[in-house]
């Protein structure tokens, strides 16, 4: 077997373990939000759903009839929208720090 190939087949069973795994959200926490054990911070579950918003997404491009993820996926982009809707009005400057941290759109107009 090539080489290149072995360490992608590799790297996709692992993010496909580490995928929601408690070391995975730790991670996440720890770099977005104010530490590892703060999971209710408004950054921190942003981080969280965007990166679930990913895998979802990746998910539908292989499975284009796969309904019932394609409906968690807009659940999950508009419990993000309402997080960032709540981190505009409280604190502005925490808001576009994420959007820039995690490359978002600017979705409040």
């Amino acid at each position: 077997m090539h080489p290149q190939l072995t360490e992608f087949i590799y790297a996709l069973v692992l993010f496909t373990v580490m995928y929601l795994s408690k070391e995975w959200k730790t991670e996440i926490f720890t770099k977005h939000g104010k530490s590892a054990t703060d999971t209710g911070s408004a950054e921190g579950q942003v981080a969280l759903f965007t990166t679930r918003i990913a895998h979802l997404t990746e998910h539908l491009k292989k499975n284009k009839h796969d309904f019932s993820t394609q409906l968690s996926l807009q659940k999950l982009v508009g419990k993000r929208r309402a997080l960032l809707a709540y981190l505009y009005k409280k604190d502005i400057a925490r808001y576009r720090a994420i959007i820039k941290a995690l490359q978002l759109r600017d979705i409040i107009k």
